[in-house]
C-alpha cells in the first residue's frame, strides 16, 4: 500500500520536470509563444461568437438566456482548458503505438503515463483557459444570482472537478488506443466533442443523449448539474438536487477507473519489434 503514494509522487515529479523542460523551450521564443497563445485564444473564441450570432436572431435558446449559456460555456471551457493543458498530449499515444516510439518510454525508470501526458507540454493552451474564464466572468457579472455560501463554493468545485473528469476521459481514450492504435478521433469525440456539448443547455438535446452523459460518460457533472444548481434551474431528467454536490466524487471515481483502464491497456501493449 505504501508503494502507491511513492509511484504517484514519482509520476508527479517526472511530469513536472518534463513540463518544465518544454516550458523553458517554449519561452526561448517568447514572441512565438504570445502569438500561438493568442491564436489558441482566438480559435476557441469563435465557438462563443457562433453563440452570439444565434442570439442576434433569438432571445433564448432552449429556454436559456445568453448570460446563462455564457455561464455554462465558460464553466465547461475552463474545465476543459485545464484538462487540455495537463493531459492534452494523450491523443498522440496512438501514433507512438503505431511507430514503436512508445518503447523508448517503457525503458525509462519513470511512469509511462507521466511521460506521455507531459510530452510536448503546450503552454499556448493557456489561451483556451483565458477565453473560458473571460466568458465565465461575463456570465457571472450579468446574471442576477442569489448567492449563498454553497453557490460560491460550487464555482471552484465545478471547475476543478470538471477538469479532473475531462482528464480521466483523456486517459481512458488513450488507454483505448493501445487496442485500436488509430483512435484519436474517437477520443476527441468525447473530449473536444464533450466540451462542445456542454456549452449548450441540456434542454436542446434528446433525453437519451442527456441520460448517456449523466449515467454512462458522466460529463453532465462537469457543468450541467452544478451550474443549474447555481442558476436555480430545474435539473434534466428530474434528477435530485443533491447530485449537484457529487462532482468531486464522480471525478475521483472517473480517475480511478481511468487509472485501471490505463494499466490494462499498458499491459496489453506489444512492441512493434522494430
Amino acid at each position: 500500500m505504501a508503494e502507491a503514494p511513492s509511484v504517484l509522487a514519482n509520476g508527479l515529479r517526472a511530469y513536472g520536470l518534463i513540463a518544465a523542460m518544454w516550458i523553458r523551450s517554449t519561452m526561448t521564443y517568447r514572441a512565438s509563444f504570445v502569438m500561438t497563445a493568442f491564436g489558441n485564444f482566438a480559435a476557441t473564441a469563435f465557438d462563443f461568437v457562433a453563440i452570439l450570432l444565434m442570439f442576434s436572431h433569438v432571445d433564448a435558446l432552449g429556454g436559456y438566456s445568453l448570460p446563462e449559456i455564457a455561464f455554462l460555456y465558460g464553466a465547461a471551457g475552463t474545465s476543459f482548458g485545464l484538462a487540455d493543458l495537463v493531459m492534452g498530449s494523450m491523443d498522440r499515444l496512438g501514433r507512438r503505438v503505431r511507430d514503436g516510439t512508445l518503447d523508448t518510454l517503457l525503458v525509462r525508470p519513470v511512469p509511462v503515463l507521466a511521460q506521455v501526458a507531459a510530452d510536448r507540454f503546450a503552454l499556448r493552451r493557456l489561451g483556451r483557459i483565458t477565453q473560458g474564464l473571460l466568458v465565465l466572468g461575463y456570465g457571472l457579472l450579468v446574471l442576477d444570482i442569489d448567492w449563498t455560501p454553497l453557490r460560491v463554493l460550487m464555482l471552484p468545485l465545478m471547475v476543478l472537478s470538471g477538469g479532473a473528469i475531462f482528464s480521466a476521459v483523456f486517459v481512458s481514450g488513450a488507454a483505448f488506443q493501445f487496442i485500436a492504435q488509430d483512435a484519436s478521433e474517437v477520443q476527441n469525440s468525447f473530449t473536444y466533442g464533450g466540451n462542445t456539448l456542454l456549452q449548450y443547455p441540456p434542454t436542446i438535446f434528446a433525453k437519451d443523449l442527456v441520460r448517456g452523459v449523466t449515467y454512462v460518460v458522466p460529463l453532465a457533472f462537469v457543468n450541467w448539474l452544478p451550474a443549474l444548481y447555481v442558476l436555480g434551474r430545474p435539473y434534466p431528467l428530474d434528477l435530485p438536487q443533491w447530485l449537484a454536490f457529487l462532482p468531486p466524487v464522480v471525478a475521483a471515481v472517473c480517475c480511478r477507473l481511468a487509472g485501471l483502464a490505463w494499466r490494462a491497456g499498458l499491459r496489453s501493449y506489444r512492441s512493434t519489434g522494430s
